[in-house]
């Protein structure tokens, strides 16, 4: 048994790892490793482009790719330094024998399995390069806390789905540098998410006003913003709000911090959903689990459709009932409030997204063009100075 049989042979021994090879570039090298050492020709040629085809959709570097599914893999090891748990003795034994395997099967070269082939046809070939596995390891589990492991070290962004926390494979890059104005109400935010971070009691937060002033804008440009610092973001519709205890199940271990986003947050008086968030925020999962809160918006400030006609039922004790749908939004422990912007604030804004859009147009004939905007959309917002400058932009670069 050669050196390369006998390294094939300890990659079928993963234990910690044993994951990656539910990889199909990784269970595809090697196939394709095994077939040049023991396999009929055409078949181990056949099997290396295979292996080839599939590692090209990512990387040309083979080291790069191991190296990448073994710092994302969710094993033992990762979930017990997640949860500051002990690791010592068999458990860091294995690891290292592991990483070293690894380590070894990222750096063998493509010329080690095409020379095996002994044809002269062209077959493509892969990079390798010089790494130290355990070093670039143990580095990853000191900063736990800032980069996580399995899919939530790959995306800051993710949904619920089939009962399943799912990433957002694109999601909205804005950053705070795009937004304009509101920079006291931002800064409360701010504040609050980073007590989270930093391990402090942090407040679920209500993000109330009207429409188009950048409430969910400033939620998610919060989240892209402190990624680096491990802030995650889980947006849930409405309609799921009873799968946050799930989602608390799921990451109150983790080293993580987590907002759970609720968008466009309201109910009618008889919305089932309703009990659901009113339980949460009374039960406080920020206690719960001191890695997690909840971040709304909403564009009333009641949360709750009250009409007359519920006003006027045969309930003997209506008044309590009335007065617990409206104190919906006082079980949030900071409201934060966006209001409609006046002219100045309005132009301010205007301007801003020009200069980030480069639009060349003069500033008294762009804020003449901005107002009468507005006017025609129904009055003045972020959101309508953002959809001006795109439309003044567009024109431009069409004429």
């Amino acid at each position: 048994m050669d050196n390369l049989d006998r390294l094939i042979l300890r990659s079928k021994t993963l234990v910690l790892f044993k994951g990656l090879h539910n990889n199909n570039v990784f269970k595809s090298f090697l196939c394709a490793a095994d077939c040049c050492i023991n396999g009929e020709k055409q078949q181990a040629v056949e099997k290396y482009c295979e292996f080839i085809s599939l590692l090209y959709q990512h990387t040309d570097d083979l080291t790069q790719l191991i190296l990448k599914l073994v710092l994302e893999d969710e094993n033992l090891f990762i979930l017990k330094k997640g949860e500051n748990l002990p690791t010592a003795g068999v458990l860091e034994e294995c690891l290292a024998n592991e990483l070293q395997t690894l380590q070894e099967l990222s750096q063998i070269p493509c010329t080690e399995l095409t020379a095996r082939l002994d044809t002269d046809i062209f077959l493509p070939e892969y990079k390798t390069h010089k790494v130290d596995f355990s070093q670039v390891y143990a580095d990853r589990v000191h900063h736990i806390g800032e980069v996580g492991y399995g899919i939530y070290s790959r995306y800051n962004v993710f949904v619920m789905a089939d009962g399943k926390i799912k990433p957002v494979e694109y999601p909205d890059p804005i950053r705070l540098s795009q937004l304009s104005n509101y920079q006291s109400e931002r800064e409360e935010v701010i504040k609050n998410t980073l007590a989270l971070l930093s391990g402090k009691p942090a407040n679920n937060v209500l993000l109330y006003g009207d429409c188009g002033t950048g409430k969910s804008s400033t939620v998610k440009a919060i989240a892209n913003e402190y990624a680096c610092k491990g802030l995650r973001l889980i947006e849930l519709k409405k309609k799921q709000l009873h799968e946050i205890p799930s989602i608390v199940e799921t990451v109150s271990k983790n080293p993580l911090k987590f907002i759970i986003f609720i968008d466009d947050l309201s109910f009618t008086e008889d919305d089932n959903d309703f009990a659901a968030l009113k339980a949460i925020l009374e039960g406080s999962v920020s206690s719960t689990a001191s890695n997690l809160a909840i971040y709304a918006t909403s564009n009333r400030r009641h949360l709750v459709r009250e009409t007359f006609s519920a006003r006027q039922g045969d309930e003997i004790h209506f008044k309590d009932t009335v007065q617990e749908l409206l104190s919906l939004s006082d079980r949030f422990g900071l409201t934060v409030i966006f209001q409609r912007p006046d002219k100045k604030t309005f132009l301010n804004v205007v301007s801003d997204i020009a200069k980030q859009y480069e639009l060349d147009v003069p500033q008294e004939e762009l804020f003449r063009q901005a107002e009468a905007y507005a006017l025609s959309r129904g009055g003045r917002s972020p959101r309508v100075a953002k959809q001006f400058v795109e439309y003044m932009k567009g024109c431009g670069d069409n004429a």
